[in-house]
This record gives C-alpha cells, structure tokens and sequence, in this order.
C-alpha cells in the first residue's frame, strides 16, 4: 500500500470513528432530552438546599430556560458516553502503538477518566455546598441571593474543570517519571514549593474563603503525594 493509499484509509478509519462517536452522542442525547429540566434540578440542588427559604434561581433571559437545560442534558451525555468515546478514540491511536506503550496508556487512560470523574463528584458532594453556605451567609441584609441560572451553570462548569484537572496530578506525575523528564527524588525535593502552589490555586479557583481554599489546595497535595508513590513503582523510560 503506497502513501497516499495509507494516508487515505486512516482518514476514512478517522471518519467511521468520529461518525460512531457522533451517533453516540446523540443517542444519549436523545434519551436524556425528556429530563434536561430535571438533570438541571439536580445540578442546582447544591445552592437550592443553601438558599433561605422562599429562596430561587432566575432566568434574565428569554431563551434560558430552554437552552440551559439543554446544555446540561449534552453535559450529561458527553460524560456518559466517555468510555465508549475514549475506546473508540484508542481504536483509532492503537494500531501505531508499541506493545509497552499499550500496556502503559490503558491504564492512564482508565486511572485519568475515574479521577477526572472523582474530581467532578467531590466539588458537587463536598464542595458546594461549602462554597454556597457561605456565599448565601455572606450576602447583606436585605439583599437577596437569586443566582441566573445560566451563570450557576457556567460557574458549576468551571468548578468541575479545576477539580477534574486537579485530580490528574497523580497522572501527570507518573507521566513525568515514566518520560525520564523527573525523577521520583526531585518530586520529594520540590514538594514544599508544590504544597505553596496549591494553595495559591485554591485561592485561584474557589470563593474567597479558607475552608474553600483548603478543599481545594489539601486534596491536590494528596493527589500529589499518591502519584509520587506510583512512580516509584514504576521504571523511567530508558533512552
């Protein structure tokens, strides 16, 4: 098979996995359509249960109420179809892979989604509802708390993203002992500079509060520890 002929058929390869990826997608789409109010119910219950009573979200919008929903049922939908998503992605990158680097990137792959996944389930579990008692405790008298929901959701949003990428340290410091790029000693040197950092991301990330801050800053210096305990398990790359 010449190059272009090789060329050609990893690009129709490429089409017939994003075309499965699509249908997927829009499946679980699909399914999810009828409970997008409800999914969003559930998404807001962490500030809801937090509100005084009486208490509610408001819509400024005309089309809010219809297209927030919808983009959590699609939120919902891209997380369910993940795994069937990252297994059709490593059909595709397999193939050019050797047999140590399968062995290796499977279980990354694995270990990253379920942190990334463990990481979304803290914020929501642990998390908010720290972070929204004392937001609603904090508001003056008189005023009252009644959150958009469009700026709920993109603020939910951006707390999963800090708390799923916080939970790949482990991950990423395997990654980096596994490369030669660090070595598992280094990554005891540095760790009092790597404790200072996450807390300066704590107070990056989350409202202006300690108890926020140490939620936050404590669990990525765990994550940090437990990947230096890993990489010591494992061999660095030999050039």
């Amino acid at each position: 098979m010449g190059i272009s002929e090789s060329f050609i058929a990893h690009l129709i390869e490429l089409r017939t996995r994003l075309l499965k990826i699509a249908l997927a997608l829009l499946l679980v789409f699909v399914c999810l359509f009828p409970w997008a109010s409800d999914l969003y119910a559930l998404l807001a219950q962490p500030l809801l249960s937090k509100l005084p009573k009486g208490g509610q979200m408001i819509a400024t919008d005309v089309t809010t109420p219809f297209f927030v929903p919808l983009k959590v049922a699609m939120m919902a939908a891209l997380l369910i179809a993940l795994p069937y998503i990252l297994y059709q992605t490593w059909r595709f990158v397999a193939p050019g892979l050797y047999e140590n680097e399968r062995r290796l990137v499977v279980p990354l792959i694995v270990a990253s989604t379920l942190l990334f996944f463990c990481g979304m389930a803290f914020a929501y579990f642990a998390v908010f509802p720290v972070v929204f008692g004392f937001i609603t405790a904090s508001a003056p008298q008189g005023v009252a708390v009644m959150t958009d929901i469009d700026k709920y959701l993109s603020f939910v949003l951006g707390m999963f993203m800090a708390f799923g990428v916080t939970f790949q340290v482990p991950v990423a410091v395997v990654v980096l002992v596994r490369m030669g790029a660090v070595s598992v000693e280094k990554l005891r040197e540095i760790r009092s500079y790597v404790i200072v950092g996450a807390f300066i991301l704590g107070a990056i990330f989350t409202p202006p509060d300690v108890v926020s801050q140490f939620m936050l800053a404590v669990p990525l210096w765990l994550l940090y520890e437990a990947g230096i305990v890993v990489a010591s398990w494992i061999k660095p790359k030999q050039g």
